[in-house]
This record gives C-alpha cells, sequence and structure tokens, in this order.
C-alpha cells in the first residue's frame, strides 16, 4: 500500500514521516487529485436540488486526501528538498492546475452555488455557514466560471503556467544559494567575527574538505553575521554581490525572465478576470481594499521614517569616515558600520547578549508566555516520526486539558531547505462530518544559529523576535475554534495575518519578560541591569532605515502587480526595481546584475503578490494592539482573552476590520507605531 495514503494509525493522527517513501509521492498525489475530482463530480451530477449541505458543505469537505497528502508534502519540499521533490513538485504542478481549473471554471457547479446563494436569506444559516457560503460565491463569482469558453481555456493554460513559473522560481533560489561558498584562510580577514559564526564555518569547511579556514555560505546565521563582523570590505563585498545575485546570474538558475512573464501572466489573470491590475484584483478582498489606500499608508509612513532614516545614515556615515572608511557608503559596508556605531555609542554588541539566550530556554520561555496569557500548556513528545532529527514536537492543550493540536519545531538551516522563517499548517482545524473538532497540526521552520561541538545554540534578540514572530502564527492556527477548514486559523486576508505575529515580538522589548528566562547559559548570571539599559537604549536605532527598507520592499511589489501593459521581452529587470523602490532607498544603487526580485520569494514563490505591504499594514495593527496591553497589563489575561476570543480564534469568519475593532474598540491609526519607535510628527 501507498506509504503516504495510508491512514494515520498514530497518537493524534499524526503523519508517519519515518514510514514515509518519496517516490510514493507521485502515486499519492495522482490518487488524491482523482479522489477530488471524482467527489466535485459527484456534486455537479446531482439531481437533487441545490442545498446548503449538498453543495456548499459537501465541496468545503471533498479533497481530504489531497489535504493529506499536500500538507506532508510542500513541507518537506520547503523544509527537506531534494532533487526528486522538486521533479514531483513540477510533474504534480500542471495536475493541480487543471484540477483547480476544472473545479473554479465549472458553469453547472457555479450555477448551483449561485443557487444557494440567491436563497441565503431563507435558509437561516449561523454566522458562520453564512460566512463560508459568502466566501464560497465570491470565489467562484470572480473565477471565470461564467467566461466565454475560448477564455476559459486561457485562463486554464495562464493558472497552469503560473503555478508551474512560481515553483520554477523558488527551485533556482534555493539551488543558486546553496551553491555558493566563500572560503577563507586568513586569520586577520575574520577577526572580530563571533565564535559560534566561525565554529559552524570551521566545521563546514572541514566537512567538505577545506582544510584549515572557514567556509561562509548565504544562509542567515552565516550570511548576517558575517556582513556585520567581518573587516575586510572586500570580502564583504564578494558576499554581497552574491547575495544580491541570486537569481541573476545569467545561468540555469536565472530568474529575470522568469519574473517578467510571471508578472505578465498575473496582469493577464486580473485582466481575464475583469480588473485593470493584478493588485487591483487581490485588494478588492483585502484589508485595504485598493492600490491608493495601499500606497497612502506607505507614503505616510515614508514621510514620517525617512527624515529619521536619513539623520541615521549621516551619524553612521560620519563615524565610518572618522574611523577612515570613504564616502559614500557601500551597501556592503552598511551592516558592518552600523554595527560599530552601535558598540561605540550604545555598548551594545549582540554577540555579547548570546550567551544568555540559548535556545532551549528561550523556547521555555515562549511557551510559558503563551500559558501565561492564555493559558495554554506545551509537552514534548518524542514517540512521533519527525522528517529530521533536528525537529521536536509538542502536544498543546488548553488550560481546561483540552487537546489544541501538535507543534513541530525546526530550527537550523540545511541543505536542502529554503531559507527564512515560516509557519505551516500540516493540518487545518475544522470539523468533521461527524462534529469531531479535529485540531491543527503546526510545523515553525527557521534557520537559527547551530549549535557546535562546544556550545549550544545561542541566538541573538533579532533571533528571538523572529522565533515569537513565527509563534503568533502558530497561536492563530492552534487557538482556532472554526467548523470549516478554508475560515480557520491562518485563512484570513493578507494583510491581516501578520498581525497575530508581529503582536507576539512585542514582549521581547518588555524587561519584565526578559528577566524571567535570560540567564548566562554556562554561570546562570541573569541577563545584567546594564546589558538591559543598553538594550533599552538601542531599540530605536536604526529604526528609520529599518523602516524604510521594508517599505521599499512594498513599494517594489506594488510595482511589479499594479502594470496594465504587459512588459515587453528584454526588460532590463535592474532598471525597473531602482525605479520602483528608489523614494525609499538611502544607500547607493547596487551594481548590475545585483536586484532582490529575483529572489523576492515572498511575492514570487510565497503568496504575497501584491501582498508585501501587509507587513507594513499588520505593524499598524500590533502596536495598537500592543498599546492595550501596556494600558491593562502587559500580561493581564483578561486582554489576552479577548484577543483570543475576538482575532485568534475567529479565523475569517468575519471580516478583519471587524475583528480588529471587536477586540481594540476603535479603528488603528499610525500613531502607536510611531509612539512605539518614537518618531515624532
Amino acid at each position: 500500500m501507498n506509504s503516504i495514503c495510508q491512514p494515520s494509525q498514530l497518537p493524534r493522527g499524526a503523519y508517519a514521516f519515518d514510514q514515509f517513501k518519496t517516490e510514493d509521492f507521485r502515486e499519492a498525489f495522482r490518487l488524491a487529485i482523482e479522489e477530488k475530482r471524482r467527489e466535485v463530480e459527484v456534486i455537479i451530477a446531482s439531481p437533487e436540488a441545490p442545498t446548503f449541505a449538498n453543495t456548499i458543505l459537501a465541496l468545503e469537505r471533498s479533497g481530504a486526501l489531497l489535504e493529506w497528502v499536500s500538507g506532508s508534502f510542500y513541507n518537506l519540499l520547503h523544509a527537506e528538498a531534494t532533487d526528486e521533490l522538486m521533479q514531483i513538485s513540477q510533474e504534480v504542478s500542471p495536475e493541480l492546475s487543471a484540477l483547480s481549473s476544472f473545479i473554479t471554471l465549472s458553469e453547472p457547479l457555479f450555477e448551483r452555488i449561485r443557487q444557494v446563494w440567491e436563497t441565503r436569506e431563507s435558509l437561516q444559516l449561523d454566522a458562520e455557514d453564512l460566512r463560508l457560503l459568502e466566501r464560497c460565491y465570491e470565489g467562484f463569482s470572480e473565477s471565470g466560471a461564467q467566461l466565454p469558453a475560448e477564455e476559459k481555456e486561457r485562463l486554464r493554460e495562464v493558472k497552469r503556467e503560473l503555478s508551474e513559473l512560481s515553483l520554477t522560481f523558488g527551485q533556482n533560489n534555493l539551488k543558486d544559494q546553496q551553491r555558493f561558498r566563500l572560503f577563507v584562510d586568513d586569520s586577520a580577514a575574520v577577526e572580530g567575527l563571533p565564535h559560534s559564526t566561525l565554529a559552524v564555518a570551521r566545521e563546514l569547511a572541514e566537512k567538505e574538505g577545506k582544510g584549515e579556514g572557514w567556509l561562509f555560505t548565504l544562509s542567515a546565521p552565516s550570511y548576517f553575521p558575517f556582513m556585520q563582523h567581518c573587516p575586510s570590505s572586500t570580502l564583504r563585498q564578494k558576499m554581497y554581490l552574491a547575495k544580491m545575485a541570486v537569481g541573476a546570474a545569467g545561468d540555469a538558475y536565472d530568474n529575470r525572465e522568469l519574473i517578467r512573464r510571471l508578472a505578465n501572466l498575473r496582469l493577464e489573470l486580473a485582466q481575464l478576470l475583469g480588473s485593470k491590475s493584478f493588485a487591483e484584483k487581490v485588494l478588492a478582498r483585502r484589508m485595504a481594499g485598493s492600490t491608493t489606500a495601499v500606497y497612502g499608508l506607505l507614503d505616510e509612513l515614508l514621510e514620517a521614517y525617512k527624515p529619521v532614516a536619513e539623520k541615521e545614515l549621516a551619524a553612521v556615515a560620519n563615524f565610518a569616515r572618522e574611523a577612515g572608511a570613504a564616502l559614500p557608503l557601500q551597501p556592503w559596508d552598511w551592516s558592518y558600520w552600523a554595527e560599530r556605531y552601535k558598540q561605540a555609542f550604545y555598548e551594545l554588541d549582540e554577540e555579547e547578549l548570546r550567551p544568555y539566550f540559548e535556545l532551549s530556554r528561550v523556547s521555555d520561555a515562549i511557551f510559558s508566555l503563551a500559558t501565561r496569557l492564555y493559558g495554554i500548556r506545551f509537552t514534548e513528545r518524542t514517540d512521533l516520526p519527525v522528517y529530521h532529527s533536528d525537529v521536536h514536537t509538542y502536544e498543546v492543550h488548553d488550560a481546561d486539558g483540552s487537546y489544541l493540536g501538535l507543534l513541530y519545531t525546526d530550527f537550523f538551516p540545511r541543505e536542502g531547505k529554503q531559507s527564512g522563517a515560516w509557519m505551516n499548517n500540516l493540518q487545518e482545524q475544522y470539523h468533521t462530518a461527524e462534529g469531531e473538532d479535529h485540531r491543527p497540526h503546526i510545523v515553525l521552520v527557521m534557520n537559527f544559529t547551530q549549535p557546535t561541538a562546544d556550545r549550544p545554540a545561542l541566538l541573538t534578540p533579532g533571533e528571538v523576535r523572529t522565533f515569537l514572530h513565527e509563534f503568533g502564527h502558530s497561536l492563530h492556527g492552534m487557538l482556532s475554534t472554526c467548523r470549516h477548514g478554508s475560515l480557520s486559523g491562518t485563512n484570513v486576508v493578507r494583510d491581516f495575518v501578520e498581525l497575530p505575529s508581529q503582536l507576539m515580538e512585542n514582549w521581547l522589548d518588555e524587561r519584565e519578560w526578559l528577566q524571567s528566562f535570560a540567564v548566562h547559559y554556562q554561570t546562570g548570571e541573569a541577563l545584567p541591569e546594564v546589558l538591559m539599559e543598553r538594550m533599552e537604549r538601542a531599540r530605536h536605532f536604526l529604526v528609520g532605515y529599518a523602516a524604510c527598507r521594508q517599505l521599499s520592499f512594498g513599494y517594489l511589489d506594488m510595482a511589479w502587480h499594479t502594470i496594465t501593459e504587459p512588459l515587453a521581452e528584454g526588460l532590463d529587470t535592474k532598471t525597473f526595481e531602482d525605479t520602483a523602490w528608489q523614494k525609499a532607498q538611502l544607500l547607493p544603487a547596487t551594481p548590475a546584475p545585483c536586484q532582490m526580485s529575483t529572489s523576492f520569494g515572498h511575492i514570487f514563490s510565497g503568496g504575497y503578490a501584491a501582498g508585501y505591504y501587509g507587513y507594513k499594514w499588520a505593524e499598524v495593527l500590533d502596536a495598537d494592539a500592543f498599546a492595550a496591553f501596556q494600558e491593562e497589563g502587559i500580561f493581564s489575561t483578561a486582554t489576552a482573552e479577548r484577543f483570543r476570543r475576538e482575532v485568534l480564534s475567529q479565523g475569517d469568519r468575519r471580516d478583519a476590520e471587524d475583528l480588529y475593532q471587536s477586540f481594540r474598540g476603535k479603528k488603528a491609526t499610525i500613531d502607536a507605531l510611531l509612539r512605539r519607535d518614537g518618531i515624532e510628527r
């Protein structure tokens, strides 16, 4: 029997990762796609008049096997990729696209949905069932089911090609980034780099047979400390140019033509469905609602933060000049001199803080924070199979002892793992046909600094912040109480989904929480008062620069997705990018072929197309939401319970603005964000 399609015999319905055979995914997808198609065909062919139960609910519950197979496969593809998994993903992509088109472009299916929709007022549906009907009707009515036959055929082709190109983009990124190595055998050239970074680089050099020296990669735990601490501008330049040329090296992994095609295909899809641009199409169902609102927020924030950023840049540049650096500072010199400035004026070196943030203690502290706020508890399970030895599994229970879900954590970089950090649902939360509450299985994937032979994994505050962020997403998934999977957990509009994650980051800046766990991993000494004071003084360091950098990504994303005419062949993607984000840029432009678009996975393979602004949109919300905790107590269980009840448990039951105002009692403005960042206007 297929190793993947077998029903789980494990506790909590966990995946038997240790039994999975990679080659079985081909058959598993074929069987799952066939089953989903049959289930939908039964709905379409039903001789009974369409009802909520036999059409909307039946469609919602179809495809259980496909959800099961996809949940495990796509996590493995991003966290434990092999050439065979990548090949399978390319093979099944057109089949999945064809299935999607078969469903969403079916006129008889849409007719059944339409009939249910038009009788909704007489159906006596509760609020969640009505929301499901609304989302189903909207999705189908805007998907092209009523297009002429030839336009439907073109839409099918566009969706198929988009799916394939997005996969190729991500795989090119992974392969291009992971092939780069910088070997250094001059100890003077690495003087000042963190012990943990050097230890990992030394172990990698030995593993790959380079002999005495250090081998650096483009993974976050290697790249960022290198750029901050390597004293050689020449070596920093090599690393920077390699990082910024990912996907633009002019070889088999080049993404430049691919991103032009992706942008054009998204435009064509939007125009086939009646919108002027892709951004106009997707924003119609987001909190922002329009490109005007998105640009309004980006411009308002840029106006507030850019003057601050320019002062920051000037201060660091003057410091660097006095230390002998040539001006203007080049992009590969910025992190190095900013770090020197921070150490000189704030007396704060994040590497000095690492010993106080040992990973297991950080993990316990974050879990304990959730216990303190929401009453939930985490118990590690070592009896459930995992897909890699780095992965840990936890069973999560509510304050009353009821089961909430499984949480998997996967912390360290390795070959075959995408860079960055993310949360995925391996299995969604929903109610079965029998009324059982199927609880979610969630995975947190990150790329933290690894342990070495003589040290456990020690994190920087920035890595702790990343952990808090992704953990916030997991809370959104675990505390969901929806009946319908397509509405549950993080299945909310893109510019709202970052609220729970970004809210959690705020506790890192709270002394009372830090004092509860930050102790030296060897001596047990509490994080010294002097270091906490320095952290507080440095809280607003480069806040303007960081905001402008994030805003520049939003402008770039919008530029690719607000086009109303196809981009011409031979497009200079570097020039396009430089123009798109120019007003938010502070440092000199990088030389060609360096550019971000060719490795901008969020928008070209990660689902954030015309949605990257959502990080700033949600940041406005999270600052305003945390102000409620500050007003009522940062560990206020009453405030936390209100946030859980009105936001975390709700999924997409109601509009995001309604959910937010139910929690906060008012609409959010940028004022709380500016106050938090020390910005006056």
